[in-house]
């Protein structure tokens, strides 16, 4: 049987198609509640040299950027959009509530542990629960709950995954997928990058630039040539432990549209069992469409040494995937980053390369990784283990000022009530609504809760809440909501 795991809403707002303010659901009432409540965090989160951070485009912050529309832009990080110089500076928006700094009253940690304390016993929450709240500005812990303890984080772990990619590669680097001519300009190669988003699209523009290099060596109609695929950038087996299931396709090098077969972009879907062959055939027919010959059914080789790149398409941005993975809980993408994040740390892209490299990598950024264990990059395997207390410092460690690269695991994070695994969890009247942006975990028994939400003094706190034995998401998802709301209350 697979895994029991959350299905994320089909309506969040999708960093790939621009924002949907609901107007429908809650009577109309979501647009302006939206951009008070996501506003008022989102420009607490980035106030100061947070603020002038970004990324704007392709994650959390279209209320904050519709409130700064009107005034001076003075730029900010890269984000998606790109001109022929490159991505464009982010606009900045005008502070409107003053920088998070550890200047203010100190949290009361007592006050804390009275509000949080009721909660923690909920019979929803199962057999077992471990917390910790910490305050980003000053990394002190302000409530812990077994905040050491490794626990199965579920989803919760993606928070790791992009923070190391992010760290490793920065916000602007983006996954190649190439097409390699041989030097008898007879065999094509389409070379996989790990670029699980690449879409039909970018196949027909590729084949478009090939068709215009063979023309280039003498032929009109371009070919005849043969087709080859190479997956080796990718190592270790394709298959997840899980798989196969609905929730992630095999992880393989080379791959359109994550290997969905529904033509969806989130949540579970039927998946190709070979998705490097799907994506070789579509660029096959999408080069006979650009006047290429081709002959024979595309096989897998590798490129040869003096082939040369003729085509290429590039991915998002790492911020934009970062994200889309925390966003939308998209295990395609994390597998993608973990690979990664492998790759330029030096290890083989496999999932035990991915492993040590996201570990060595959070080392180095001086985050508590003991009891920590990362058999895969998306949540998906039970034998993954992290303590409440890595995710807090991890959420801490991106809302840091001096590390802006960091910022779109912040941005990413689901808002409660309107976007992503957080969509249909908080009602409209629901004193969280708005205000708490968290990373959603289920598995059958584990669920999971990590982000950050803004206290009355304007103090932004990050909060993780791992709970396991649970008879049903049920029963767990309204009590770990009823924890992180209470935050905003103290």
């Amino acid at each position: 049987m697979a895994e029991q795991v959350e299905e994320p809403s089909v309506r969040p707002s999708d960093p790939w198609r621009g924002p949907k303010f609901l107007t429908t659901k809650h009577n109309g009432s979501h647009t302006w509640q939206v951009i008070a409540g996501s506003a008022t965090l989102g420009l607490a989160v980035a106030a100061g040299a947070v603020l002038a951070a970004g990324p704007w485009d392709n994650g959390q912050r279209k209320a904050e950027r519709a409130l700064a529309a009107a005034a001076d832009r003075t730029g900010g990080a890269h984000h998606g959009r790109t001109t022929p110089e490159g991505p464009r500076p982010a606009p900045s928006a005008p502070a409107v509530l003053p920088a998070l700094t550890a200047a203010k009253a100190a949290q009361d940690p007592a006050g804390l542990r009275a509000a949080l304390t009721p909660l923690v016993d909920a019979p929803g929450l199962g057999k077992k629960l471990a917390a910790s709240v910490v305050d980003t500005a000053t990394g002190e812990q302000l409530y812990g709950h077994g905040a050491t303890t490794p626990m199965t984080p579920a989803s919760t772990i993606k928070i790791a995954t992009t923070t190391a990619a992010l760290s490793v590669l920065g916000p602007d680097h983006r996954i190649a997928t190439t097409a390699a001519l041989s030097p008898d300009s007879r065999t094509l190669t389409l070379v996989g990058g790990g670029d699980p988003t690449l879409a039909k699209a970018d196949l027909r523009a590729m084949a478009a630039e090939a068709a215009d290099a063979l023309r280039e060596d003498g032929e009109d109609p371009a070919g005849p040539v043969r087709l080859t695929y190479d997956v080796s950038r990718y190592t270790g087996p394709e298959l997840h432990p899980i798989s196969p299931n609905e929730n992630i396709a095999p992880v393989t090098a080379l791959m359109i549209d994550e290997g969905r077969l529904d033509g969806s972009d989130r949540g579970p879907a039927d998946r190709t069992d070979d998705p490097a062959g799907d994506a070789a055939r579509a660029f096959a027919e999408a080069l006979e469409k650009a006047g290429v010959q081709v002959t024979g059914a595309p096989r897998e080789a590798r490129a040869a040494d003096e082939a040369r790149t003729v085509a290429t398409h590039r991915s998002a941005p790492l911020s934009a995937l970062a994200e889309r993975t925390l966003t939308n809980s998209d295990n395609d993408i994390a597998e993608a980053l973990a690979r990664q994040t492998a790759i330029a740390k030096g290890e083989k892209a496999s999932f035990a390369g991915a492993r040590r490299a996201v570990t060595n990598e959070l080392k180095k950024l001086q985050l508590p990784v003991g009891g920590a264990h990362f058999a895969d990059g998306s949540g998906l395997d039970r034998k993954d283990r992290v303590t409440p207390a890595l995710l807090t410092a991890l959420l801490a460690r991106a809302a840091d000022p001096d590390r802006p690269g960091l910022r779109p695991v912040l941005t990413g994070l689901p808002i409660a009530g309107f976007s992503g695994t957080l969509d249909g969890r908080y009602e409209r009247d629901a004193a969280g609504t708005g205000l708490v942006r968290a990373k959603t975990g289920t598995l059958r028994g584990v669920n999971s809760l990590a982000g950050t939400v803004v206290d009355r003094q304007g103090r932004l706190l990050a909060f993780a809440f791992l709970a396991s034995g649970s008879t049903s998401a049920a029963g767990a998802e309204p009590a770990l909501d009823a924890l992180a709301t209470a935050l905003a209350g103290v």
